[in-house]
């Protein structure tokens, strides 16, 4: 059966919402609020079980938008680096405090957030490196398990490339695309895969095209140097937020 409390749907719908607007490739740490959100009404782990199959529906919109936007490079080093960070997210995650992990999330956000603001200037651009993009990638698999918080990891690698804003969003989608994939093994072992958690899922999937349209129509009206502006504002915003909820 459905959940079947109003208030639920009163905070998902605009969860799934704004997922759609970042797959659409606008403002993407915006996308991880829907877990916190949906979290306030039921528990974290069933919110992360009822967006997965809701997050892939929009990857494999995501990936067709973008399907010739993004960098090889960089897919090659992060994807097998992710898949070690789901496999130790599995693993242990349980044995670990999600405040505490919404804590070093929010300290990271802020800190790379303030870095862009203040020295971003001065900052030299970055080039595709395996060490960072190897450690970043696994971090990245390994919270996007737990809370599907895996786009502070990697914008933290990917932003300072400075890459065309809409090879980041594609490089972003084909990433999250295949990491959600692999997590649906691990959500089924846990048990999270249930017929409430998916019937849900499939009533609330109607709404992420909406999200994604207004995402995808937002990119293409907006210069890259405003969209890093509005995706590191984001960033401190929702970094502050995650830090709160940890405290």
């Amino acid at each position: 059966m459905l959940i079947n409390d109003p208030i639920f749907y009163l905070v998902s719908v605009p969860a799934v919402i704004l997922y759609g607007i970042a797959k659409g490739g606008f403002a993407g740490p915006l996308a991880i609020l829907g877990v916190p959100l949906m979290s306030l009404v039921i528990s974290p782990l069933q919110a992360a079980a009822i967006l997965l199959p809701i997050l892939i529906i929009q990857d494999l919109i995501s990936i067709y938008s973008y399907r010739d936007k993004f960098h090889l490079q960089n897919l090659l080093i992060l994807l097998p680096a992710a898949v070690i960070g789901i496999f130790m997210g599995f693993l242990w995650f349980s044995l670990l405090s999600e405040n505490n992990i919404r804590i070093f999330l929010g300290l990271l956000a802020i800190i790379f957030s303030l870095n862009y603001f203040l020295f971003s200037k001065d900052s030299p651009k970055t080039n595709v490196s395996i060490l960072k993009g190897s450690f970043w990638g696994s971090v990245s698999g390994f919270t996007s398990f737990g809370i599907h918080a895996g786009g502070l990891p990697f914008n933290i690698y990917m932003l300072p490339q400075k890459l065309n804003h809409r090879v980041y969003v594609g490089t972003g989608a084909i990433f999250f695309g295949v990491v959600n994939l692999i997590k649906l093994y691990p959500y089924y072992l846990l048990d999270q895969l249930r017929i409430e958690n998916l019937l849900t899922a499939l009533f609330l999937i109607p709404f992420a095209p909406l999200g994604f349209y207004i995402g995808y129509k937002l990119t293409q009206k907006i210069d890259g140097e405003r969209f890093y502006a509005i995706t590191y504002g984001c960033l401190f915003i929702i970094g502050t937020k995650l830090l709160y909820d940890g405290l």
